[in-house]
């Protein structure tokens, strides 16, 4: 007797509607490249290039059919988990950040003081022409976080030819602040004579920068306010907010990820900087509301009553608007790469200006489908996967502006 309820399955078509879903999600998972068709860069580091011409040429991660691909960890599949997991490993040693930083204090023109861990260790040559990377993390962070120190060991290490330089910002990372002025999204005064520094101190390294999240838009906002006279060789900027207004509303939903870990780490680390630097700053020029701050339970308060009280801004709202660089896009004149995931529960992607990376040839944004909000968490064991798009992408640079063969890659 046949049983005409039992479902029939065919093996070999069951094999093939696998293969094909898994070829599908290969799809899907491909990098989404973001920039002008064609035409001259004005960039100097690219001899006249576009920047997708270079990318195309010597970046296939980014580009190839096969390797332009971010298949995330199977269990951090949602931009939740992926923000969720690097929140998580903010402290962890692994074979990809073990390292050790050298570090150097410097006192900026109004008394304030940034310190800079250097990777490897400080080259007292002056005539030391390797590259160097200077990165500048998101709010609160500092050069200890997880995806700054395998990006630093991933550039640093032996062979790999590059310098890295973690700017800390004024008492952030075990930076003493000696100033009453406080950092934010909008100001790239500190950046910018951090840059002149390092410039000074090695004039013939090529320099490059690397922002992520607060600090990829201040690195994006510098880069658009120095437009042709640029000293960076070329630039990376990781989970960009660029519209700040969008970003603080994302940050502002009732959700859980925000009600349970972002609001509470980020409004404790400004709390925690508040206390511990209550004597200066209680001699700021800015009248703090000091119990409002330490009542305060969302980033939105906190920015009305910090960031937009220090520069005389009527909330944060205000604040936001005037921090976003989205109008400082069209003015980058240094080849520039923005990495940003679909699915940020932070840097929402509908606020990228995809429009202007359409238009500028110095410009190219990788948007990536899985990733969250500075995760990128790839592989069965989670190993963050943009550590090689920027070697790549630095290393065709660099060699574009040296004539020189590519620095050796191997992560």
């Amino acid at each position: 007797m046949f049983d005409y309820g039992a479902p029939y399955s065919d093996p070999a078509f069951s094999g093939i509607s696998l293969l094909g879903s898994m070829r599908k999600y290969g799809n899907r998972c491909r990098v989404q490249l973001v920039s002008a068709a064609s035409g001259p860069s004005t960039a100097d580091s690219t001899q006249g290039e576009s920047i997708r011409t270079l990318l195309e040429a010597d970046c296939p991660s980014l580009t190839d059919a096969k390797q332009a691909c971010m298949k995330p960890t199977p269990f951090l599949r949602g931009g939740m988990l992926q923000s969720l997991y690097s929140t998580m490993r903010a402290l962890k040693r692994d074979k990809y950040s073990d390292i050790s930083y050298d570090r150097e204090t410097k006192i900026l023109s109004d008394g304030g003081t940034v310190s800079l861990d250097w990777y490897p260790a400080r080259s007292p040559d002056s005539a030391d022409a390797r590259p160097i990377a200077i990165v500048m993390s998101g709010v609160g962070g500092s050069s200890y976080e997880y995806h700054i120190r395998c990006l630093s060991k991933s550039l640093g290490k032996e062979g790999a030819g590059y310098r890295v330089a973690v700017m800390n910002h004024r008492g952030m990372g075990r930076t003493p602040l000696t100033s009453p002025k406080i950092y934010n999204a909008s100001d790239t005064c500190d950046f910018r004579d951090i840059v002149k520094y390092i410039q000074a101190s090695y004039p013939d390294a090529p320099l490059l920068g690397v922002g992520f999240s607060l600090g990829a838009n201040v690195l994006t906002k510098y880069l658009g306010e120095q437009g042709a006279e640029s000293p960076l060789s070329a630039a990376v900027a990781i989970c960009c907010p660029f519209d700040m207004s969008l970003t603080g509303r994302s940050l502002d939903a009732d959700t859980f990820l925000n009600n349970k870990l972002f609001q509470p780490h980020l409004v404790a680390t400004i709390k925690r900087f508040f206390r511990r630097n209550s004597e200066i700053l209680q001699n700021s020029p800015t009248n703090y509301d000091w119990d409002a701050i330490m009542k305060a339970t969302r980033m939105s308060q906190i920015d009305t009553l910090v960031t937009a009280r220090d520069s005389g801004q009527r909330d944060c709202w205000e604040h936001y608007r005037a921090a976003s660089s989205t109008p400082y896009v069209d003015g980058i004149r240094t080849p520039y790469l923005a990495i940003n995931s679909m699915d940020d529960p932070v840097t929402r992607y509908e606020g990228i200006p995809q429009a202007k990376f359409r238009s500028n040839p110095c410009i190219a944004l990788a948007l990536l489908r899985h990733g969250g909000h500075l995760g990128f968490f790839c592989g069965l064991k989670p190993k963050i996967w943009y550590l090689t798009p920027v070697t790549e992408f630095f290393n065709a640079v660099v060699k574009r502006k040296s004539n020189a063969p590519l620095l050796g890659l191997s992560l």
